[in-house]
């Protein structure tokens, strides 16, 4: 799947390996003897929404670092020597192949023993930049960019439950003294994001609309998931140029379909989207992806964020 913009190189990724390597041994005595101490599991996770499911699951068992520093474009990542390190170290590491190839390869190149790939722990499917069914006469460019594996599970509630248990079942198992407080936390965790899909179902069962159109098609598993049409400007890829014909269907399609509001995210230009808006006389308003939290993050986590992200949805839907 092609979801990035930068691509670093097999030479870079094995540079940055073995300086990682280098810098491994000259730090390796004192992480192991300050994680020794603590007595808890080192986990590192590789972007937001994984470090989110390591401390909701882990509690006060678990030390999370996270590769993707706030902020940060998760597909942009790329993995320095203090990194490749911090994955050496490790206890375990958390992380979604195929969203950000860097961490794959040092993933793939590193000795930690539980390695726990989000992406085996639920069904991914492939998306395109139209999601969930809508055919309309109107759209010209259907399967403009169609057969990537779509990767972000996490913004439906219910795939993002599975993953959560996954994870916590996985962490039982490499740490069996504090299997007990995992197996709850999961089971908290799997409520909270159960309580969360009734929500989305209620809020979003009648709608004026049925059709949002969003910055990059980062919300496919949400549309199906409760019946709705997902239109994105750059499919799959974030910053990919859409074509002149696809901005054209957008605009008629908006028209056609009661459309109001076209959503752009915080951590990616907002310019084509602002400019489909201004041409279609829409408004504009944020969808975020949550790949990050930052200050200006509608929510102070996972939760927070997801439940603005459905206001926004009712808002822009013509919630009933």
């Amino acid at each position: 799947m092609n979801v990035r913009r930068r691509l670093i190189s097999g030479t870079a990724v094995t540079a940055a390996t073995f300086l990682g390597l280098a810098t491994l041994s000259a730090c390796s005595d004192s992480s192991a003897a300050e994680s020794n101490s603590s007595g808890k599991l080192d986990v590192v996770a590789s972007f937001y929404p994984l470090q989110y499911l390591a401390e909701e699951i882990g509690g006060d068992h678990v030390s999370v670092t996270n590769l993707t520093e706030p902020g940060q474009e998760p597909h942009d990542l790329e993995i320095s020597a203090k990194q490749t390190a911090q994955l050496q170290e490790a206890d375990a590491v958390l992380y979604l192949k195929n969203l950000q190839p860097a961490v794959d390869d040092a993933v793939a190149q590193s000795e930690v023993k539980t390695k726990i790939d989000a992406a085996t722990l639920t069904t991914l499917e492939k998306h395109g930049n139209e999601v969930g069914g809508h055919a309309a006469e109107h759209d010209d460019t259907e399967g403009e960019e169609t057969g990537a594996t779509d990767p972000h599970i996490w913004l439906d509630p219910v795939k993002y439950a599975e993953v959560a248990e996954g994870v916590g079942k996985a962490f039982e198992k490499e740490d069996p003294d504090n299997a007990g407080e995992y197996k709850s936390n999961t089971a908290a965790l799997v409520k909270k994001l159960d309580a969360l899909n009734t929500q989305y179902a209620d809020g979003l069962k009648n709608t004026t609309s049925k059709v949002f159109i969003t910055t990059h098609a980062a919300f496919g598993y949400l549309a199906e998931r409760y019946g709705l049409t997902e239109e994105a400007i750059n499919g799959l890829d974030p910053e990919s140029e859409p074509s002149a014909n696809r901005v054209k269907d957008l605009e008629t399609m908006a028209k056609a379909d009661g459309v109001t509001t076209v959503f752009y995210e915080t951590l990616v230009s907002d310019d084509t989207a602002k400019t489909i808006a201004k041409d279609a006389g829409l408004k504009t308003d944020v969808l975020d992806p949550i790949e990050g939290i930052t200050d200006k993050s509608k929510g102070d986590d996972y939760l927070q964020v997801m439940e603005s992200n459905l206001k926004a949805l009712e808002t822009a839907l013509g919630a009933k």
